[in-house]
Protein backbone atom coordinates (compact mmCIF):
# COMPACT_ATOMS: atom_id res chain seq x y z
CA UNK A 1 0.00 0.00 0.00
CA UNK A 2 2.90 2.03 0.10
CA UNK A 3 2.34 2.58 -3.72
CA UNK A 4 -0.78 2.10 -5.47
CA UNK A 5 -0.63 2.16 -9.13
CA UNK A 6 1.94 0.43 -11.53
CA UNK A 7 3.74 3.42 -11.80
CA UNK A 8 4.36 4.73 -8.24
CA UNK A 9 5.79 1.18 -7.60
CA UNK A 10 8.40 1.61 -9.94
CA UNK A 11 9.11 5.66 -8.51
CA UNK A 12 8.76 3.86 -4.96
CA UNK A 13 11.96 1.72 -6.11
CA UNK A 14 13.97 4.83 -6.92
CA UNK A 15 12.64 6.77 -4.22
CA UNK A 16 13.04 3.80 -1.33
CA UNK A 17 17.35 3.34 -1.44
CA UNK A 18 17.39 7.28 -1.33
CA UNK A 19 15.34 7.53 1.38
CA UNK A 20 17.03 4.60 3.27
CA UNK A 21 20.48 6.08 3.20
CA UNK A 22 19.13 8.84 5.00
CA UNK A 23 17.70 6.69 7.42
CA UNK A 24 14.22 7.45 6.80
CA UNK A 25 11.43 5.38 6.06
CA UNK A 26 9.27 5.83 2.96
CA UNK A 27 5.14 5.78 4.77
CA UNK A 28 3.93 6.65 1.10
CA UNK A 29 4.59 7.80 -2.49
CA UNK A 30 2.07 8.73 -4.44
CA UNK A 31 1.52 10.62 -8.16
CA UNK A 32 -1.52 12.32 -8.81
CA UNK A 33 -2.83 14.65 -11.14
CA UNK A 34 -3.84 14.46 -15.27
CA UNK A 35 -1.06 15.40 -18.16
CA UNK A 36 -0.74 18.82 -17.29
CA UNK A 37 0.95 19.12 -14.43
CA UNK A 38 1.94 16.58 -11.98
CA UNK A 39 1.94 16.28 -8.08
CA UNK A 40 4.51 13.43 -7.19
CA UNK A 41 3.73 13.15 -2.79
CA UNK A 42 6.37 11.30 -0.79
CA UNK A 43 5.52 10.43 2.89
CA UNK A 44 8.59 9.60 5.02
CA UNK A 45 9.60 9.57 8.53
CA UNK A 46 12.44 8.02 10.97
CA UNK A 47 11.91 4.67 11.55
CA UNK A 48 12.87 4.76 15.02
CA UNK A 49 9.87 7.50 16.28
CA UNK A 50 7.69 8.03 13.26
CA UNK A 51 8.67 11.78 12.94
CA UNK A 52 10.58 13.46 10.27
CA UNK A 53 12.07 17.00 10.30
CA UNK A 54 11.61 19.64 7.77
CA UNK A 55 14.94 19.52 7.41
CA UNK A 56 14.89 16.30 6.68
CA UNK A 57 12.08 16.76 4.18
CA UNK A 58 14.59 19.09 2.64
CA UNK A 59 17.16 16.96 2.21
CA UNK A 60 14.98 13.89 1.05
CA UNK A 61 13.73 16.22 -1.42
CA UNK A 62 17.26 17.24 -3.23
CA UNK A 63 18.18 13.38 -2.93
CA UNK A 64 14.99 12.33 -5.04
CA UNK A 65 15.60 15.09 -7.23
CA UNK A 66 19.13 14.13 -7.92
CA UNK A 67 17.85 10.69 -8.32
CA UNK A 68 15.24 12.01 -10.77
CA UNK A 69 17.43 14.12 -12.51
CA UNK A 70 19.34 11.92 -14.36
CA UNK A 71 16.69 8.11 -14.38
CA UNK A 72 13.79 11.57 -15.37
CA UNK A 73 11.01 8.70 -14.27
CA UNK A 74 8.09 10.82 -15.23
CA UNK A 75 7.17 12.17 -18.38
CA UNK A 76 6.41 15.98 -18.52
CA UNK A 77 6.72 18.60 -15.70
CA UNK A 78 5.67 17.75 -11.76
CA UNK A 79 5.32 19.31 -8.55
CA UNK A 80 7.19 17.28 -6.04
CA UNK A 81 6.18 17.02 -2.11
CA UNK A 82 8.21 15.22 0.61
CA UNK A 83 6.26 15.60 4.07
CA UNK A 84 5.38 13.70 7.04
CA UNK A 85 2.35 11.74 7.34
CA UNK A 86 0.40 14.00 9.33
CA UNK A 87 -0.67 12.75 12.65
CA UNK A 88 -4.26 10.96 10.98
CA UNK A 89 -1.73 8.87 9.17
CA UNK A 90 -1.67 6.16 6.63
CA UNK A 91 -0.82 2.78 7.03
CA UNK A 92 0.75 1.52 4.35
CA UNK A 93 3.34 -1.15 6.21
CA UNK A 94 2.07 -4.28 8.50
CA UNK A 95 4.01 -3.40 11.13
CA UNK A 96 1.99 0.19 10.89
CA UNK A 97 -0.61 -1.73 12.47
CA UNK A 98 1.07 -3.50 15.35
CA UNK A 99 2.81 0.38 16.23
CA UNK A 100 -0.56 1.90 16.21
CA UNK A 101 -2.32 -0.72 17.77
CA UNK A 102 -5.19 0.81 20.39
CA UNK A 103 -5.74 3.99 18.08
CA UNK A 104 -8.66 4.07 15.83
CA UNK A 105 -8.42 3.76 12.06
CA UNK A 106 -10.57 3.19 9.12
CA UNK A 107 -9.61 0.23 6.78
CA UNK A 108 -11.21 -0.69 3.38
CA UNK A 109 -10.57 -3.72 1.48
CA UNK A 110 -10.40 -4.33 -1.99
CA UNK A 111 -12.92 -7.17 -1.81
CA UNK A 112 -16.05 -8.29 0.01
CA UNK A 113 -15.35 -9.34 3.70
CA UNK A 114 -18.70 -10.37 4.91
CA UNK A 115 -20.78 -8.56 2.67
CA UNK A 116 -18.40 -5.06 2.97
CA UNK A 117 -15.74 -3.19 2.25
CA UNK A 118 -15.27 -0.80 5.12
CA UNK A 119 -14.41 -1.27 8.52
CA UNK A 120 -13.73 1.12 11.52
CA UNK A 121 -12.86 0.12 14.93
CA UNK A 122 -9.83 0.22 17.17
CA UNK A 123 -6.63 -1.65 16.03
CA UNK A 124 -5.88 -4.53 17.85
CA UNK A 125 -2.35 -5.53 16.14
CA UNK A 126 -1.29 -8.55 14.21
CA UNK A 127 -1.05 -11.78 13.33
CA UNK A 128 1.05 -13.37 11.70
CA UNK A 129 0.55 -11.39 7.88
CA UNK A 130 -3.47 -10.40 9.37
CA UNK A 131 -4.94 -7.28 10.55
CA UNK A 132 -6.74 -7.01 13.70
CA UNK A 133 -9.47 -4.71 14.60
CA UNK A 134 -12.26 -4.39 17.02
CA UNK A 135 -14.84 -2.86 14.86
CA UNK A 136 -17.17 -0.19 16.31
CA UNK A 137 -20.57 -1.15 17.65
CA UNK A 138 -19.62 -5.35 17.37
CA UNK A 139 -17.84 -7.68 20.08
CA UNK A 140 -16.13 -9.47 17.36
CA UNK A 141 -12.32 -8.50 16.67
CA UNK A 142 -12.18 -8.57 12.80
CA UNK A 143 -9.27 -10.60 11.22
CA UNK A 144 -8.36 -9.05 7.53
CA UNK A 145 -5.48 -9.90 5.35
CA UNK A 146 -2.95 -7.34 5.02
CA UNK A 147 -2.82 -7.78 1.16
CA UNK A 148 -6.67 -7.03 1.28
CA UNK A 149 -6.31 -3.84 2.52
CA UNK A 150 -6.95 -1.16 -0.27
CA UNK A 151 -6.53 1.90 2.07
CA UNK A 152 -5.88 2.18 5.88
CA UNK A 153 -5.86 5.57 7.49
CA UNK A 154 -5.50 6.36 11.85
CA UNK A 155 -8.81 8.59 12.38
CA UNK A 156 -8.34 11.99 13.69
CA UNK A 157 -9.69 12.07 17.36
CA UNK A 158 -8.72 13.39 20.20
CA UNK A 159 -6.62 10.54 21.44
CA UNK A 160 -5.04 10.68 18.43
CA UNK A 161 -4.47 14.74 18.57
CA UNK A 162 -3.46 14.42 22.24
CA UNK A 163 -0.77 11.56 21.37
CA UNK A 164 0.26 14.08 18.61
CA UNK A 165 0.43 17.14 21.16
CA UNK A 166 2.75 15.10 23.31
CA UNK A 167 5.00 13.67 21.02
CA UNK A 168 5.43 17.61 19.79
CA UNK A 169 6.16 18.81 23.61
CA UNK A 170 8.67 15.87 23.26
CA UNK A 171 10.85 16.94 20.66
CA UNK A 172 10.81 20.41 21.60
CA UNK A 173 11.94 19.85 24.99
CA UNK A 174 14.55 17.81 23.06
CA UNK A 175 15.89 20.47 20.82
CA UNK A 176 16.04 22.82 23.92
CA UNK A 177 18.33 20.47 25.07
Amino acid sequence: MKAKTAEDRQLLELIEPVAETLGLAIVRVRLMGGTQRRRLQIMAERPSDHDISVEECARLSRAVSEVFDAADPIAGEYLLEVSSPGVDRPLTRLEDFDTFEGYEARLETDRMVEGRKRFKGVLAGIEDDNVLIDLEGEEDTALLPFAWLADAKLVLNDQLMKAGAEKRAARTETEED
